[in-house]
């Protein structure tokens, strides 16, 4: 039959509408607006309305999100910085879409390479969200945030990311990932009660 997809569309549509009414009924003037509202609507059988009117409203975005990348440092005792990151160039191997490029730092004194990246760019507008850097880091190094609002007038100003903008401290790596972090945090204590008990 002609249009009957279009009226079954429409039909769930009206559902939800009429649906925000009865709900709004039982739970009280405007509960969708609320936070606990906002949050129901995150739910998978959502009932009622389950847009929102961004910006004004955001839905808190699940743990496993994943936007673009960034470089985690361990804080030291008196503020030092200690980059996780060794420029070893896995992650650049590893990018599909070849966004992330790394200049090895070298020792003045003795030409040799040193572990730290020099230099350290991700070219965001190419960067394609997969996690495959984050993924194939043997240091954990780089992960995945939650920052998805980047919006610029000037792309080629704003949109390749150095290593000072990519860097972030492991406490905002927990911050927005606690389970993970906790779990990467029990595997590392494992590893080294373990290779203390050998």
């Amino acid at each position: 039959m002609n249009g009957y997809g279009i009226l079954k569309g429409l039909w769930v549509t009206f559902r939800h509408f009429i649906k925000t009414y009865i709900e709004d009924f039982k739970r009280g003037r405007k509960f969708y607006r609320s936070a606990e509202g906002i949050d129901a609507r995150r739910e998978a059988d959502v009932e009622g309305i389950f847009s929102i009117q961004y910006p004004e409203e955001k839905l808190p975005v699940p743990e496993e999100f994943r936007f673009l990348p960034f470089l985690v440092y361990d804080e030291g005792p008196d503020g030092e910085r200690k980059i996780r990151c060794t420029a070893c160039g896995i992650c650049a191997k590893a990018c599909p879409p070849q966004c992330i490029w790394i200049v090895r730092s070298v020792d003045p004194a003795t030409g040799k390479p040193v572990a730290v990246p020099a230099e350290y760019y991700i070219d965001v507008d190419i960067c394609m969200n997969c996690g495959f850097c984050a993924e194939y880091c043997p240091f954990d190094a780089i992960k995945m945030d939650h920052d998805y609002e980047i919006a610029t007038y000037d792309r080629t100003a704003t949109n390749i990311y150095d290593l000072e903008k990519l860097l972030k401290p492991a406490s905002y790596y927990a911050e927005i990932r606690p389970r993970n972090f906790t779990r990467e945090q029990e595997e590392k204590a494992a590893k080294e009660a373990a290779k203390a008990a050998r």
